[in-house]
């Protein structure tokens, strides 16, 4: 039996058993979300190490919940096996039951700019977009230097790709913004419009892509159920 065991023949204290050990939850948003790469799952779960992840993929493969799948030039993904699949409402329901009953003021106490820019991008919406390579680069200036910068590169082609590092090409939006802001806007309990009425956010650059900045930014797919800190719908 494992280790910390309910001792409950019970189908909730068993399945509680697997899918509520540390991280497991966030990481299995992860795989809902449609990461497979183990470099691409830590970018989602930043706070997690390395080791800890590998031993919850392991964990999930023995379950029969996730599958390890080589490709060519031996290319490691894993992939939600039909169980796993099966989780997927479930994971939803969390992210919504907590967007709802757990006040925006809590969430905004636990600020992360790799997570928020890796959910940005991966949510971004390309369809109002330029056809054509375009560059946004976000500033936030109350961070330290090495994390104050992100590039967003959207290709029509190639689809959206996040760097770090300066990709050394032209830049058609700079969006500075404090991170607590832009995370409320990401979240739903804020709006690009409010922030720039209130001057904690100023967009430079291309006045289309920055006109339609709430559209394109995709929004967290919670966003829809959030509730201010107040309580009342966003």
């Amino acid at each position: 039996m494992a280790q910390g065991s309910y001792r409950q023949f019970c189908p909730v204290a068993m399945a509680a058993e697997l899918l509520c050990t540390r991280w497991t939850i966030v990481l299995l948003r992860e795989l809902v979300a449609g990461s497979t790469r183990f470099n691409d799952l830590r970018r989602g779960v930043p706070r997690m190490s390395p080791a800890l992840l590998s031993q919850r993929l392991k964990d999930l493969q023995a379950a029969g919940v996730v599958a390890k799948v080589t490709g060519q030039g031996g290319t490691v993904e894993y992939h939600l096996t039909e169980a796993g699949k099966e989780l997927q409402p479930i994971i939803e329901a969390f992210g919504i039951w907590g967007q709802r009953r757990i006040k925006a003021d809590v969430s905004l106490q636990h600020l992360d700019p790799q997570l928020l820019m890796w959910d940005m991008h991966r949510n971004l919406n390309t369809t109002p977009m330029p056809q054509r390579r375009s560059i946004v680069q976000f500033i936030y200036p109350d961070l330290p230097p090495a994390q104050r910068h992100f590039w967003l590169i959207v290709d029509p082609q190639e689809g959206v790709d996040l760097c770090s590092s300066d990709p050394g090409f032209d830049v058609d939006l700079y969006v500075t913004v404090d991170l607590r802001t832009m995370t409320a806007i990401w979240m739903g309990y804020e709006t690009v419009r409010r922030a720039l009425a209130d001057q904690r956010m100023t967009l430079t650059g291309d006045d289309r892509l920055g006109t339609e900045m709430q559209t394109w930014l995709g929004l967290s797919p919670f966003a829809p159920y959030a509730v201010s800190a107040s309580g009342a719908a966003a």
